[in-house]
């Protein structure tokens, strides 16, 4: 699967966009939708056009991980929803797996759901996660997917 439309304007709205590098909150240089890496530096400065090119091959990798740890078809909105939780803690979690792709896999998925509710780190993360697990759950993005 790949991420929707509507899963990447999530994501890019959970993340933040910026075309100016920046230092993130553990001092790590950063640019467009959370893009890092050793060409990022200060001063740099993209365009929308490279944010974007970025973002699309950043979420690659993501998506790449997930479809290899998950055993099982999701909605495109759980989907989504764990894409953009993999962006945020790291594409590693697919593999080891995390208990929310166990729980997945095992097809929990209102146990799934409420997962998201641990990784609440660091605490002004918990809004995101909220949105991320009101995702996973369907409430309020349904009528919206393909």
């Amino acid at each position: 699967m790949k991420i929707s439309d509507q899963g990447l304007e999530l994501l890019i709205e959970r993340e933040g966009k910026r075309n100016k590098a920046y230092l993130d909150s553990v001092g790590v240089w950063t640019i467009g939708v959370g893009h890092t890496g050793p060409e990022v530096h200060e001063g740099l400065v993209w365009t929308d056009a490279e944010i974007e090119s970025a973002l699309r091959a950043d979420i690659a990798r993501f998506e790449d991980a997930l479809n290899k740890a998950l055993h099982v078809g999701l909605e495109y909105y759980q989907f989504d929803a764990l894409v953009s939780w993999l962006f945020n803690v790291g594409a590693g979690w697919a593999g080891k797996p995390a208990k929310l792709i166990r729980l997945c896999n095992e097809q929990k998925y209102e146990m799934a759901a409420t997962e998201f509710d641990q990784w609440h780190i660091p605490p002004e993360i918990t809004r995101r996660r909220n949105g991320e697990r009101e995702q996973f759950a369907g409430r309020h993005f349904v009528a919206q997917y393909p």
